[in-house]
């Protein structure tokens, strides 16, 4: 092995090492388009209806067959076990806040991505901490708006090999 070889293999692995330990996160700000602006607005929107307890407000950011992931690992697509999972949910007085937002349109589908905490109360009565990555997919519908298609708050959750 040569001195340049060992030299950018060490980088790399010093790199990895790196970033593993102390991972970064983009600072930097950009402004959005106005379709990243109206998902934002979508997802905004229904955060602050699910919060406001308005359940039927918050269905109508969904389209008729949407995934909802109350659960890791447990999608839930009929409209009636949805309500109910928002419904279970929001009793717990949950607030949300979010770290950031990433928004990617292609066309008729985007994706968001937030960090997000929640504070609320469980069935207990003991306060609740929770936190989690949220992937969105929305689909742009007809009439212009933003519906979401995919919704799991437990994006952080990997399935194991």
């Amino acid at each position: 092995m040569t001195w340049k070889t060992t030299l950018k293999t060490t980088a790399a692995v010093v790199g990895l090492v790196a970033t593993t330990l102390h991972p970064t996160f983009a600072t930097e700000t950009h402004e959005m388009n106005e379709e990243q602006k109206q998902v934002m607005k979508a997802i905004e929107t229904m955060t602050s209806d699910f919060q406001k307890a308005d359940y039927d407000k918050v269905m109508d950011a969904y389209e008729a067959q949407a995934s909802v992931v109350f659960e890791p690992g447990k999608p839930v697509s009929d409209p009636q076990h949805v309500r109910q999972g928002f419904e279970a949910f929001g009793a717990m007085k949950p607030v949300f806040t979010y770290a950031g937002h990433e928004v990617i349109v292609e066309g008729d589908i985007a994706v968001h991505l937030a960090p997000w905490d929640m504070t609320g109360t469980g069935p207990d009565g003991q306060p609740l901490n929770m936190s989690g990555l949220s992937v969105a997919v929305l689909r742009k519908q007809t009439d212009g708006s933003w519906k979401m298609v995919i919704d799991n708050p437990h994006g952080q959750r990997l399935i194991p090999q």
